[in-house]
């Protein structure tokens, strides 16, 4: 048995769809596809059912996966064995959203590096979420505390949003004393079948009748519209902080909570390099505290 096949296995069983599983691991999805039949003619069993949604495991698929996964969690254990002395290396892979990733640990990275600078760190900051549970990432920053999977998880902080303009937009339109008022403007939110979590849907609550006339999937493109003036939008605090032109709009009517979970695969919670990478944010939400609430 070819293990490099193997591994090949264990990434498409995470990643169905061929051609996302082949960017990953870097090589064709042709090649990828060709070891998959090399290896099920090996087995002598179908380990995949070829569908419109990708390579979905069959019950044979299935019982392999555990099989290869155990090996791999044997493989790290081994490996958190070796890890020895100051000198700690190796790569973490950390999803985090899009406004969380990019506006407040992205900044913060550098401190990060210079204090270990052998540790390698994959920042996947998306509109979405990468699955720890799928080994996309190590450890991931989630709107949810997720209830399955073999994870350590743990609450990093509360955060909160609220509604926005820049001061431009604000001296050109009708006041806004009232939720009423906010018929006249020009609102911008999510774009409703691109959101990707539950816990964005919060602008039919705080916002009843209204819906955004420019939208966007980002985050980011949500907030550099309000900077120029284009309308109101409710963003978290820990971004619209950073813009000293942005004023907060009806702060006592309209406030939205949410919460930032830590999610680790117990795979590799003992690493070092992990705990290094856990404490760090930690201490990084505390120190900006403010920034959140």
């Amino acid at each position: 048995m070819n293990w490099d096949d193997l591994r090949l296995f264990l990434a498409v069983s995470r990643q169905p769809k061929l051609e996302q599983a082949a960017a990953t691991l870097r090589m064709d999805a042709t090649t990828l596809s060709r070891h998959l039949r090399r290896l099920e003619s090996t087995l002598g069993q179908t380990l995949f059912e070829r569908t419109r949604r990708g390579h979905m495991l069959t019950s044979k698929g299935e019982s392999l996966l555990e099989h290869i996964e155990a090996m791999e969690s044997a493989s790290l254990a081994v490996q958190r064995e070796t890890e020895t002395g100051e000198h700690i290396s190796g790569k973490i892979r950390l999803g985090a959203s899009e406004g969380f990733g990019t506006g407040v640990i992205a900044p913060a990275l550098a401190g990060f590096h210079q204090a270990w600078p052998d540790i390698d760190v994959d920042l996947i900051a998306l509109s979405g979420f990468v699955s720890v549970t799928r080994r996309e990432a190590d450890m991931s920053i989630l709107l949810a505390r997720p209830r399955t999977g073999r994870l350590r998880v743990r609450k990093l902080t509360d955060y909160s949003l609220r509604l926005y303009a820049s001061q431009s937009y604000l001296s050109n339109h009708p006041a806004i004393t009232t939720l009423e008022d906010l018929k006249q403007h020009t609102l911008i939110g999510y774009v409703d079948e691109f959101i990707y979590a539950p816990e964005l849907r919060y602008f039919a609550d705080v916002l009843p009748g209204l819906h955004p006339t420019l939208s966007s999937p980002s985050i980011l493109a949500q907030l550099e519209m309000t900077v120029s003036g284009a309308g109101l939008c409710i963003l978290p605090k820990f971004l619209a902080s950073k813009c000293p032109d942005l004023i907060c709009v009806l702060e006592t009517e309209i406030t939205v909570t949410r919460s930032f979970w830590l999610s680790i695969h117990e795979d590799v919670k003992d690493f070092a390099r992990i705990r290094l990478m856990r404490d760090f944010l930690v201490d990084l939400v505390r120190q900006k505290a403010d920034d959140f609430n």
